[in-house]
């Protein structure tokens, strides 16, 4: 389940037409993905040896920037991830590019997850997630956006529960993030994600999928943490699909319960 521009929407797709993507008669995926591997080891081996014998002997110290690298993004820096706050969603972070970056990812895993789904879980994610100012009108226009009615053509009762025997499954991965614009009090990032969403069950007809997107957050520094002020979502960049084989319902439910989610920092 994915709102966009603050508006609920669903996330979930019935599986496509199979084919190749570029026109041609499927593929052996998983032979020609073996050649693949072993010419980009030797790629990537013959690359590191060039870059070793070139390597001079200056102070390697001097070319590190105060800031991450312009070429890698996201990029890790060794900063400590930020502690769990209220409704289990990370606060706290820092005054600083990378601390709306960490804010923006884990957002963006609270804003499209099944938990949105459920009132009373919903009211706990606006209230931490959110500028204060925009709370409760928020709050009034996501019980609208996922009412009852709404709830029960994607399979789940009124209080965003699925069937006895199945397992609605909404769980987002950030892939990575970009500062498009910052200021001390301002932050716009964007988000590129990738997701499951649908309902894990021998008789569903909302099979779980993945799916790819990117969140745009409008962040506000705001009693001494980053709040989103606004968001927004559009679909990909997404991949050519690989030739994975499916797992089962119960495959899909147990992997959701025995697999936990993580807290993004820089």
């Amino acid at each position: 389940m994915s709102p966009g521009d603050d508006t609920g929407r669903t996330r979930t797709r019935l599986p496509e037409a199979g084919g190749d993507p570029y026109g041609g008669a499927r593929r052996n995926g998983r032979s020609s993905s073996r050649s693949l591997v072993t010419v980009v080891g030797v790629v990537v081996l013959l690359i590191a040896a060039i870059a070793f014998a070139n390597r001079g002997g200056g102070d390697s110290g001097a070319e590190e920037g105060a800031d991450s690298p312009k070429a890698a993004a996201t990029a890790p820096t060794g900063e400590k991830p930020v502690p769990t706050g209220a409704a289990g969603i990370p606060t706290g972070f820092a005054h600083d590019r990378q601390g709306a970056e960490s804010a923006a990812a884990n957002y963006a895993v609270a804003l499209v997850s099944a938990d949105i789904l459920k009132p009373d879980r919903r009211a706990e994610i606006v209230r931490q997630v959110f500028v204060a100012d925009k709370q409760a009108p928020l709050e009034d226009r996501f019980d609208k956006a996922y009412s009852k009615e709404f709830l029960s053509t994607i399979g789940l009762d009124e209080n965003g529960n699925a069937a006895p025997g199945e397992t609605y499954v909404s769980r987002t991965m950030p892939i990575g993030t970009k500062v498009t614009g910052y200021s001390d009090t301002d932050a716009t990032v964007d988000v590129w994600c990738s997701g499951v969403f649908g309902t894990a069950g021998e008789k569903t007809t909302n099979p779980v999928t993945s799916d790819w997107f990117t969140m745009t957050l409008q962040l506000r520094w705001a009693d001494g943490d980053w709040k989103v002020d606004s968001f927004a979502q559009k679909d990909g960049p997404a991949p050519v699909p690989g030739d994975d084989k499916a797992s089962t319902a119960e495959e899909m439910a147990k992997a959701v319960q025995e697999y936990g989610g993580f807290t993004y920092a820089r």
